[in-house]
């Protein structure tokens, strides 16, 4: 299975454009069906959304803000490029225990990244999930390539092995309660009702 998040308008952003045909071209390495990748994002025009059904691609209905349940005994794919740290955090919130994060891969921006660019205080303040996950994540960068350097850049592949997510002390577990982002300055994710930005520019 996949889930793709905050692919952008891609009818006018070259960047969504390239990310939808990378999309489309893993999926086809991997042998997953269209019919089994699910897709939102709430600036997607009547227009995007008639292409992506044409494609074979699945709309979610509604805005989950980033909360999708990785079901299953399969391996489920979220790609999530250039997404808002607190997406990442709701989805880790949402799936959090090691039975459940050893089936998840992630493409989207490098953990390691937002470590280095957040203070300590912010980052366990606001993404606890992602501090606290840190430590049982794999990571590998995408290649960089210089055609496609604003489209890609500070993209990683992310998953937890289920051997590290053992060693992590059950204190990290305990701790489940919902994301508020009460004290967060720059949250960069679109709430439900929110209204979308038309092209949202590639997070550095």
């Amino acid at each position: 299975r996949c889930v793709c998040y905050g692919l952008g308008r891609f009818s006018s952003c070259p960047a969504a454009r390239h990310q939808l045909a990378f999309l489309l071209l893993l999926l086809e390495e991997l042998g997953v069906p269209p019919g089994q990748c699910s897709l939102f994002d709430p600036a997607f025009s009547p227009q995007e959304v008639a292409v992506l059904g044409q494609l074979g691609l699945r709309l979610l209905p509604d805005n989950e803000e980033g909360k999708h349940g990785a079901e299953g005994a399969a391996t489920t794919l979220f790609y999530m490029v250039h997404c808002g740290k607190a997406l990442y955090n709701n989805l880790l919130w949402r799936n959090w225990s090691a039975g459940t994060l050893s089936r998840m891969v992630i493409i989207g921006n490098s953990f390691r990244g937002i470590e280095e660019r957040l203070l300590s205080r912010i980052l366990e303040r606001d993404y606890s999930y992602i501090a606290k996950i840190l430590k049982g994540t794999e990571e590998v960068a995408l290649p960089a390539h210089p055609r496609y350097l604003d489209t890609f850049n500070d993209t990683s592949v992310h998953w937890f092995p289920w051997e590290k997510l053992q060693e992590l002390p059950q204190e990290v577990w305990d701790f489940v309660e919902e994301p508020t982002y009460q004290e967060c300055e720059d949250l960069e994710i679109i709430r439900k009702g929110d209204r979308a930005e038309q092209c949202s520019p590639a997070e550095s």
